[in-house]
């Protein structure tokens, strides 16, 4: 299986494109199911949320539902004009809101335990490469100690 990783702005077009793409073929097919057009989102949403890369998780969410009504043109009902298209858009996006927030919702999760993990590796390989610290105590007095280098005892010292 293919693992891309897409930008922010690369996952925002897969998505609109790949549904743009979709809701043509069923408008060609047949008559533009706007119920098959939403169950063929989630998975499309989901591929966006797994491809796109761990510096733009944040986007998947947001540009999944605007690659949802951005594809729905095809295969929103309308009369002619653009009036009667928008209306037909909306309404279409009205009656189809469960698809739009599911899928919507399918790339949060995923973004989520992406990110999780992310963090979790992260905090994980932090702590396996600790920087060594040098011995404390045990050394002799530098200059400017004072009497008995006793100026600095129990002091951090500035590492380099």
């Amino acid at each position: 299986m293919p693992n891309p990783r897409l930008t922010g702005l690369g996952s925002g077009l897969f998505c609109t494109a790949v549904m743009f793409l979709l809701a043509c073929l069923l408008h060609l097919i047949g008559d533009g199911s706007v119920v098959a057009y939403g169950v063929l989102f989630v998975p499309v949403a989901a591929l966006t949320a797994l491809w796109v890369r761990p510096a733009d998780l944040v986007t998947a969410p947001v540009a999944v539902p605007i690659a949802f009504a951005a594809g729905v043109l095809p295969v929103a009902e309308g009369t002619a004009g653009f009036g009667g298209r928008f209306m037909g858009v909306v309404t279409t996006l009205a009656l189809q809101a469960g698809w739009l927030y599911g899928g919507t919702l399918v790339a949060g999760l995923i973004v989520t335990v992406r990110k999780i993990r992310l963090m979790v590796a992260r905090r994980q390989g932090a702590r396996t490469v600790q920087p060594t610290r040098p011995a404390q105590g045990g050394g002799t007095a530098s200059a400017g100690n004072g009497a008995g280098g006793t100026g600095t005892a129990g002091k951090r010292l500035p590492t380099a």
